[in-house]
């Protein structure tokens, strides 16, 4: 079995697999991250173990997450089951790296843009050769409607909302249509380039806000919640072969 661990901006998902098939996984704050592990170690035994982080790891969480057998802190030098062409390798974040190595796994040689739509939206590229070409970072949702209320006088902080207008009526209608079909053009709008650069395109939706966009787009899209816990756990498997 493997012990996968993601440390995201917001949230903490730790996993255990069995192979390719998800065991068990939870969400948790970062607070609660030493308290989870305790508890998933006395119930399952795993050999091996990796963890990402998209922020610099507390040094209590450190000294724990040492203690666990074959431990893999995933970074720019940690071999991985693609060829990495960014241009700037060293500030490819963790998140994009096990993104990329989830898609060469699930969809190998063929063309694959994944979304995760969480705290920001990120887009990253694999071209059919299993090759990560890079891709684009945007703001997320929340983010969005933090930022309307944070960088003017009167506008209200509101939350993500399903049910929108294309011409809102009123501040608050006008708030939803232009985050929620603003966000929605911008992921069509990058799907619709990438086809047109790259022709047969396979994509992929991840990330917290996943099934809220996913009731927004009309594109065949392959919708993974789990996507990037899949590609740590397809990196740690590649270390141990």
């Amino acid at each position: 079995m493997n012990l996968v661990i993601d440390i995201g901006n917001t949230k903490v998902k730790v996993a255990v697999f069995e192979l390719d098939t998800i065991i068990t996984a939870v969400v948790c704050e970062e607070i609660n991250l030493v308290k989870e592990l305790k508890r998933i170690s006395n119930q399952y035994t795993f050999k091996r173990s990796i963890v990402s982080s998209v922020k610099d790891i507390n040094e209590e969480y450190l000294e724990e997450l040492q203690k666990l057998p074959f431990l893999i802190i995933l970074n720019t030098d940690t071999p991985l089951p693609f060829k990495n062409l960014y241009a700037t390798p060293s500030t490819l974040g963790n998140d994009r790296i096990a993104l990329a190595a989830a898609a060469v796994c699930i969809h190998p040689f063929k063309n694959t843009l994944v979304i995760d739509a969480g705290t920001c939206i990120t887009y990253d590229f694999i071209n059919a050769k299993n090759e990560y070409l890079g891709g684009a970072i945007s703001p997320g949702i929340a983010m969005r409607y933090k930022s309307l209320h944070q960088y003017t006088g009167n506008l209200p902080l509101l939350s993500k909302n399903e049910e929108f207008n294309i011409i809102g009526t009123s501040t608050k209608s006008s708030i939803h249509s232009g985050i929620i079909n603003g966000i929605s053009c911008e992921i069509k709008g990058v799907i619709a380039q990438y086809k047109q650069d790259f022709g047969d395109l396979t994509i992929v939706l991840t990330g917290g806000d996943t099934k809220f966009l996913s009731k927004q787009l009309k594109n065949s899209i392959f919708a993974h919640q789990n996507f990037l816990l899949r590609g740590l756990n397809k990196i740690l498997t590649f270390n141990n072969q």
